[in-house]
């Protein structure tokens, strides 16, 4: 029987307060559950606007307990209430001073399955993250859930091929890479560097980027384009839109992944015997 899943991204303007941002998300998940979606992921810090392009502290304050804050208990709830599988990006308190840029894996049953944090951090203008984030220590977990495995990378992660490759020897089908991403040194690398990733390592990439300049924060032009991409690194239906808030659902045929990977045996071929100086280095 052929594996379809019916899979959903989110790419928002940010609002101006958390819990519109929250309300927002929370409808879009009933529409996406409405057009049959299965899984759904949502952008880099969600609720929040991208403050990482200032360095103050009273940006702490966005930060929340991973599971027991209150974004994701109501996450889990939504998730078990719609039968939908969630990948929910935030802001994490570990601890006191403690913080992480962290993406949370919920079942279509509200189980908590797990968290993915971030490992890369930029630190440039317009993209201040060492002042908020820890280097992510969770290494790069692939969730079993009940539409199959799951991977969650982060934004400035995609640069970076090794974690990529991580996610794909650790099972996963679908990776999630939700961003902050906005026009300069890097909207060309848009639609080539997560095409390649899904192409060496066969499997799925759903990618989310915010939309619109948050003028409180800087003249970061976020420039969405969220898309799905198949193993061979094909757009999946259309590219989102570089303006509007867009709801992106597309059915990815995960049986796609076993056809394309018994004719590129990248897998079979690769010399982890021959790459030991990338360690280290």
């Amino acid at each position: 029987m052929t594996r379809i899943v019916r899979s959903a991204l989110l790419q928002s303007a940010y609002t101006g307060d958390k819990q519109t941002m929250i309300d927002k998300h929370v409808n879009y998940v009933e529409q996406a559950a409405s057009q049959g979606a299965q899984i759904m992921c949502f952008q880099e810090l969600f609720y929040s606007p991208y403050f990482c392009q200032v360095q103050d502290v009273k940006y702490y304050s966005w930060a929340e307990q991973v599971p027991d804050g209150p974004t994701i208990t109501l996450m889990q709830e939504i998730a078990a209430k719609h039968k939908i599988v969630l990948v929910v990006p935030l802001y994490e308190e570990e601890d006191f001073g403690i913080y992480y840029n962290t993406g949370v894996v919920i079942d279509s049953d509200g189980t908590f399955l797990g968290k993915y944090r971030k490992t890369h951090l930029p630190h440039l203008p317009g993209f201040w993250e060492k002042f908020y984030f820890r280097p992510g220590n969770t290494g790069y977990p692939v969730f079993e859930t009940s539409v199959g495995r799951v991977g969650v990378y982060i934004c400035y992660d995609r640069h970076f091929p090794e974690g990529a490759r991580m996610l794909g020897l650790n099972g996963a089908e679908i990776v999630f890479i939700p961003s902050a991403t906005s026009h300069g040194l890097s909207k060309h690398l848009w639609k080539i560097e997560q095409t390649s990733h899904a192409i060496a390592n066969g499997y799925f990439v759903g990618t989310i980027n915010r939309v619109g300049i948050e003028d409180e924060f800087g003249a970061n032009h976020y420039y969405g384009q969220s898309y799905f991409c198949d193993p061979t690194g094909q757009f999946v239906g259309d590219v989102a839109s570089e303006h509007t808030d867009e709801l992106v659902v597309r059915d990815l045929n995960l049986d796609l992944i076993q056809d394309v990977r018994n004719t590129w045996q990248f897998y079979r071929d690769r010399r982890p015997d021959m790459y030991s100086g990338i360690v280290a280095s």
